[in-house]
């Protein structure tokens, strides 16, 4: 399996320091995708009951991707870089091997 969502979340399970924010547009609508070591969960749609099932979907559109420093707590998030582009990731992800 090498859909992206997968590939984001294997890239937190080899940085697991690291926690990243995914806006995407799924099914033209706007969403926010946590990921955290290896596991997604959407902070606008319902989160599947299956942790295996990626919560960013075949055909989704990435906007950007934050990349913040691990544990995430929304009051007061510590970026590491924020607004990256698909192809930004890929050179992170090619980095880690995935």
């Amino acid at each position: 399996m090498n859909s992206i969502g997968y590939r984001l979340e294997q890239y937190t399970t080899k940085r697991p320091q690291e926690v990243l924010i995914v806006h995407a547009e799924v099914e033209e609508e706007p969403d926010e995708i946590t990921i955290f070591k290896g596991f997604s969960s959407s902070l606008v749609r319902p989160t599947a009951f299956d942790p295996e099932v990626p919560m960013l979907p075949e055909g989704a559109k990435i906007v950007a991707i934050d990349r913040l420093k691990s544990p995430y707590t929304p009051q007061s998030p510590v970026y590491l870089a924020q607004g990256l582009t698909w192809g930004q990731m890929q050179v992170l992800l090619s980095q880690v091997g995935v």
